[in-house]
């Protein structure tokens, strides 16, 4: 039996769509892109939903509105030691510094109680990330950056159908990135979204994802019909309003035909909401068999956990490694992902911050010892089965 990670949905309506795109000749971003950010925001709770190429680009754009908010080129951000690399690049590549803090490890989120003493001057901005859509503590958060007049922007990558007291992750800060990447619940292969509900931001947003250029309405009659802009001489006759740049920008606009596929997504989003979640369920069930010497994350009474994958932790006590763990069960035909890493201390990429290891001690043991496998709809309960008992089985040849 196999078990892939995950699976990729392209509908027919996103095949339709996509031919009549085609045959249009307008692939770029136009009335589908604008399509899929009402219906995205609408889907999350919020006014406001801004497409962009990919979610690293929904993370960077969204702090780099902060430019226009009082923050200036070397402010600090501070984030999870632990998450997939793109957060903290994300950061980077918006002119920021990263700033770390260690996570809890039964959460796999950033301990609220590490992000006061990373509090500077500099300090702009907490990026809380909801790692394996298990929900961040919010509130803390949030009191913490009222303290501090920080500004709060999830990165909700993996964040899709999780709640947190009654509401969307999504809309918890200022601004939310979402990824649309393959791996994800919505997907339009590659792609972004930022959400929030000051429509302020998303003006700046759309400046932001198109070299900075003035141009920022929510609909572009010049985009999108090639009709007539009373704005485009707004500077002056001698000044075309689609080259007058107001701040230094990126090029992350989505196309057409991604948001085809995303709008396909969209309509099947629901029921792959609800399978998913039932098969995250019966894992976390199922699981507690192996609790002696394996881990995994609890749903808390005031939460749902959004339904991105399953993840493993091997306990201090298991007296085997992780990756005989996992090529195991690769050899049985399960794919495994590992459960990141300790960003400042464990990907070389980030070595010129000046961190070392044992800075962080919790991510680092979920980097060393952390994994996770896919839930998504095409899996069953014999997959599933499949995969606890390849569990077992191991267990039973290496517990001494």
């Amino acid at each position: 039996m196999k078990m892939p990670f995950g699976t990729v949905n392209v509908t027919q309506k996103s095949k339709a769509l996509i031919r009549e795109i085609l045959d249009s000749n307008r692939l770029s971003n136009g009335k589908y892109v604008r399509q899929l950010e009402k219906e995205f925001a609408k889907l999350i709770g919020t006014k406001e939903a801004t497409a962009l190429s990919s979610g690293t680009d929904a993370d960077a754009l969204a702090l780099a509105v902060l430019y226009d908010f009082g923050a200036s080129r070397g402010d600090e951000v501070i984030v999870p030691a632990l998450s997939f690399a793109a957060t903290g690049n994300a950061v980077l590549q918006a002119g920021f510094t990263p700033v770390f803090a260690d996570i809890d490890r039964k959460t796999l989120n950033i301990n609220p109680k590490r992000i006061a003493a990373a509090i500077t001057k500099k300090t702009r901005a907490i990026m809380p990330v909801h790692l394996m859509g298990k929900p961040a503590e919010m509130d803390a958060i949030n009191r913490i950056a009222k303290a501090n007049k920080l500004f709060v922007v999830e990165d909700a990558a993996e964040g899709y159908g999780a709640r947190y007291k009654g509401r969307n992750i999504g809309t918890l800060g200022d601004m939310a990135a979402f990824s649309l990447y393959v791996a994800h619940v919505i997907t339009t292969v590659e792609g972004g979204m930022v959400v929030t509900d000051k429509s302020e931001f998303a003006e700046v947003l759309r400046s932001l994802r198109s070299h900075g250029r003035a141009c920022k309405c929510e609909k572009c009659v010049l985009n999108i019909s090639s009709g007539y802009c009373d704005k485009r001489f707004k500077y002056g006759r001698d000044n075309d309003i689609r080259f007058v740049f107001e701040r230094i920008g990126f090029s992350s606009k989505m196309n057409e035909v991604e948001a085809a596929i995303g709008l396909g997504n969209l309509d099947d989003y629901k029921p792959i909401i609800k399978k998913r979640r039932q098969n995250l369920k019966y894992l976390m069930g199922g699981f507690n068999e192996f609790n002696e010497y394996l881990a995994t994350i609890d749903e808390g009474p005031d939460e749902e956990i959004g339904p991105h994958a399953f993840p493993v932790i091997l306990r201090e006590k298991a007296d085997f490694r992780r990756d005989e763990l996992t090529n195991y069960l690769e050899r049985r035909g399960i794919e495994t992902r590992t459960l990141f890493a300790s960003m400042p201390t464990q990907c070389a990429g980030f070595k010129f911050l000046g961190y070392k290891p044992g800075d962080f001690p919790e991510a680092e043991y979920i980097g060393k010892n952390g994994f996770h496998v896919g839930v998504h709809q095409e899996l069953g309960e014999k997959h599933l089965d499949y995969f606890m008992d390849s569990v077992k089985q191991f267990l039973s040849k290496h517990i001494r």
